[in-house]
């Protein structure tokens, strides 16, 4: 993030817009400090104070998450490409670097705990919600592809043998790909069943009431 910038000027206006200049920002990315209001002294001649502020760019929602990013890469050891992009109330982060498995985890969890704590840093204060997401290697993209075939492939299993299935325990995320994928297929439905972290999705014959995720 960028340094603070002190300015002068005959006005305090004429001093914040010489720092906003400066810095290539607008008042409402920046946070001002009037050091010195300045005077124009008598008959503005004698006695004359320039006025004297300090402006400082506001920390942005990329700001703490690249922060809080760097300092967890380093402490785990590893060199990794920070990528952001922005949307909205939204923001995307994109890993990338060598070892990138550790990062993913288990089915994922590691990512998914680094996505939530990333979350949690970045909205820190905020009155505006910033959604976070997270990725490395396309991981989600795979994820959501590798359940979605489960999901098809266990609900044919059900028609054919007329039992319910259920699957392991997933986490939110996952649970709804199994739900979407499944939610026009008229001969099955799906409901969760169990406690956090626990929760797994049961695929049924359609002639049961479907419950929340």
């Amino acid at each position: 993030m960028k340094n603070a910038v002190e300015k002068t000027g005959k006005t305090v206006d004429e001093a914040i817009n010489a720092a906003l200049a400066e810095l290539n920002l607008g008042r409402d990315k920046v946070d001002i400090e009037v050091i010195d209001e300045g005077n124009k002294g008598l008959f503005g001649l004698i006695g004359t104070k320039v006025a004297r502020v300090r402006v400082t760019p506001k920390e942005t929602a990329e700001d703490r998450a690249r922060e809080f990013l760097n300092s967890v890469f380093d402490k785990m050891k590893l060199k990794v490409k920070i990528n952001f992009e922005e949307k909205g109330n939204s923001l995307n982060i994109l890993l990338e670097g060598d070892d990138m498995g550790i990062l993913i985890g288990r089915r994922g969890e590691t990512l998914d705990s680094l996505q939530y704590l990333t979350s949690l840093v970045v909205n820190r204060g905020d009155n505006e919600y910033i959604r976070v997401s997270m990725d490395t290697e396309n991981y989600r993209k795979k994820r959501e592809e590798t359940l979605s075939k489960l999901a098809k492939r266990l609900a044919e299993r059900v028609l054919k043998y007329r039992r319910s299935i259920t699957l392991e325990p997933m986490n939110p995320y996952e649970r709804r790909i199994i739900h979407s994928t499944l939610q026009n297929n008229k001969m099955v439905t799906t409901y969760s069943i169990g406690e956090e972290p626990n929760r797994k999705v049961v695929i049924a014959l359609n002639n049961r009431k479907k419950l929340e995720v």
